[in-house]
């Protein structure tokens, strides 16, 4: 489907979606005389005060995740599918701000493979790269697939199309600006979004009710099947446990991520990374309910006729036309901030952490870095074209690195690792499995061992404790001092 708005009104929004462009990239261009090295292209200078570095958390973490796939899937399936979004991934940097960001912080690290060399060898740093980049590519490819899928809704632009124009875009002014120009933007692009979303959150419920919030919440309640308003679902042991699976992958599975630890190591202070994570989780929640609630509304406002970007069409039903123009626009920012640090985290790690092992001074740090913008980019544009939906994109993206990175991680961030061979296995343990299962196609844990053996458990949960149990052998059977 697609919305067939006035043509001055189309007119209205593409010119101003052009200048939103053309700005930003302006804003890149003024902040590279604050780029004087690697350290600041990737981590700002270690300068960020709390009022950038919650900004810029709050901005990464809420992109098409929330604002668009999550929202369709609570459209289509109800409450229970916002488990992952936005409940545990505002849980994450919750949990990350309590127990990660201050020890992280204090270590002085540009990327989170320089912890695993660090605390475990070379091994475990370049084994941990080579799980955690791969992971961004369906992170990206969500929001090059939510974004193009915009631009489909009101220009009829086709898909293809959209994705490689917003994939360049992206890029472009990724290369530009690095961790400056995307911290800047960021603290901007989400006092929008969250005004634009309280706004249209009110709007919509008033369009319920005569123009009365409270009374269209109430309608909401009671004309919503009490199945679609169920948080959890309890009938069965195998629906309970996949539910607890999705909170758990994005609760945890983020924590090993460049994305969020790139924003701690660019904070001024520990203090101020640990508050930034705890501020940003509280406020991702909270806000984050608005789209989940308009998901629900969109069941009562526009039954059976919207089946992509549920926010940008009831913005059109609900908005007057300058305001609908000004909320597309504030989503597409949101959408935008998360591309350029969703493209910049892996690809600082795979230029610190993998390209510069063979480089050895012959390209100068900072081109490195621009060349894995760009490797990391077009490996996530091939994604995006391989016809996944943005919300299956964006779970997978979550999985393997709670299954590969999150033992090795907490074990060796407060535990004492006899060497690197613990965190070998339990990435390599962890990692396999997660592979074979994706590949097999199999739902449950051990696919149909499980099924003959009646027990049903999500692969999440069972490749993380094989992953823990990986982890935990190898390091008792090393010495106290022994090597890997």
């Amino acid at each position: 489907m697609t919305i067939d708005p006035a043509p001055d009104l189309r007119l209205l929004l593409g010119v101003t979606i052009a200048v939103y462009v053309v700005v930003m990239y302006a804003l890149a261009f003024a902040v590279q005389g604050r780029i004087h090295g690697t350290e600041d292209f990737l981590v700002a200078g270690r300068r960020l005060p709390l009022s950038l570095a919650w900004a810029t958390l709050l901005a990464t973490w809420f992109g098409a995740g929330t604002l668009l796939a999550s929202t369709d899937e609570v459209r289509r399936a109800g409450l229970e599918r916002a488990a992952l979004e936005p409940f545990g991934a505002g849980f994450c940097l919750i949990i990350a701000g309590v127990f990660f960001a201050k020890p992280l912080w204090n270590m002085g690290l540009l990327t989170l493979s320089d912890f695993f060399r660090r605390r475990f060898g070379p091994r475990a740093e370049l084994l941990s790269a080579f799980i955690m980049v791969p992971t961004y590519f369906g992170w990206v490819a969500a929001q090059f697939v939510a974004l193009a899928g915009i631009l489909e809704l009101f220009f009829d632009i086709p898909l293809g199309l959209g994705i490689l124009l917003v994939a360049l875009v992206g890029v472009g002014y990724t290369l530009l600006g690095g961790m400056w120009s995307v911290t800047l933007t960021d603290a901007v692009q989400i006092g929008l979004v969250l005004v634009g979303l309280v706004y249209l959150g009110l709007v919509a419920l008033g369009e319920l009710a005569g123009g009365h919030p409270w009374l269209g919440f109430l309608r909401l309640l009671h004309e919503t099947p009490p199945e679609m308003l169920r948080l959890i679902p309890t009938e069965t042991a195998r629906d309970f446990f996949g539910w607890v699976s999705l909170f758990l992958v994005g609760a945890l599975g983020n924590i090993p991520g460049q994305d969020l630890t790139q924003r701690v190591f660019a904070s001024r202070s520990a203090t101020v990374a640990r508050r930034a994570c705890i501020l940003a989780g509280c406020a991702y929640v909270t806000f984050g309910l608005i789209p989940v609630t308009l998901g629900l509304v969109a069941r009562i406002a526009v039954p059976d006729s919207v089946d992509r970007a549920v926010l940008p069409a009831l913005a059109s039903l609900f908005l007057s036309p300058t305001g609908a123009v000004i909320f597309t626009v504030a989503v597409i920012s949101a959408v935008l901030s998360t591309i350029d640090s969703a493209i910049l985290s892996p690809a600082s790690v795979l230029a610190q952490n993998v390209f510069e092992r063979v480089n050895r001074g012959r390209i100068p740090s900072l081109t490195l870095n621009r060349l894995a913008v760009v490797v990391v980019a077009a490996a996530s544009l091939g994604m995006a074209y391989m016809g996944e939906t943005a919300y299956s994109l964006l779970e997978d993206a979550y999985e393997l690195p709670l299954v590969g990175l999150f033992v090795p991680l907490t074990l060796g961030l407060y535990g004492k690792p006899r060497g690197q061979s613990p965190a070998v296995a339990a990435m390599v343990v962890g990692g396999s499995l997660w592979f074979l299962h994706y590949f097999s196609g199999w739902e449950d844990f051990l696919g149909p061992l499980a099924e003959r053996l009646g027990v049903s458990l999500p692969v999440a949960l069972g490749g993380t404790a094989c992953s823990l149990l990986a982890y935990l052998i190898v390091n008792r059977s090393l010495p106290v001092t022994g090597h890997a």
